[in-house]
């Protein structure tokens, strides 16, 4: 009797569905980030002052900005570039560029991607610890968005983390496959 048959998933479709799952999180990070305004009512003696404060008014969150539109942009070109690898069966990018390309890139967005995140955790923690010092109530809500944007934005990491080592496990194995067809 035979054995049942195995089924494996190949790190082709693994590294295709976490490269989408990062760039869901990453497009979603950014529609709450870029959503992220407050209004703030402040009564100084007998002037009453309303202020619409905006995401970007704070220096931090521009660099959020900034990291998570880096992070798209390098999501969609590989996500494309795995899509016709899939569709092909080859890579657009012939030799040993295409596995240098996905080490060194998912190396240096995974870097990118959790310093805005810990950039826009720190300092949505330190202007809601102002905001309370000084009784500003209006503020909960635009901090909350800002977590949940920094929050997504850590969970878009995470994924360029795996991906990172998927790349670091298939660097070796190009080395050796190179090694193997020319040898010296």
């Amino acid at each position: 009797m035979a054995p049942p048959p195995t089924s494996t998933i190949s790190p082709i479709i693994i590294t295709l569905v976490l490269k989408i799952l990062m760039l869901d999180l990453l497009l979603a990070s950014l529609v709450v980030l870029a959503t992220d305004t407050a209004t703030l009512s402040l009564a100084f003696y007998t002037t009453f002052v309303e202020s619409k404060i905006h995401f970007d008014d704070v220096y931090t969150y521009r660099y959020v900005l900034a990291s998570i539109i880096m992070g798209l942009v390098y999501s969609v070109l590989q996500t494309a570039l795995s899509l016709y690898h899939i569709a092909n069966g080859k890579r657009l990018i012939i030799g040993d560029g295409a596995f240098l390309v996905d080490f060194y890139g998912d190396k240096v967005i995974s870097y990118v991607l959790a310093t805005g995140s810990a950039a826009g955790f720190g300092a949505t923690k330190d202007l809601n610890a102002l905001a309370d010092g000084t009784n500003v109530d209006d503020l909960d809500d635009y901090f909350d968005k800002a977590y949940a944007s920094a929050s997504l934005l850590l969970f878009a990491f995470i994924c360029a983390a795996i991906l990172s080592v998927f790349s670091s496990y298939a660097l070796p194995k190009m080395v050796n496959s190179s090694n193997t067809q020319n040898p010296t």
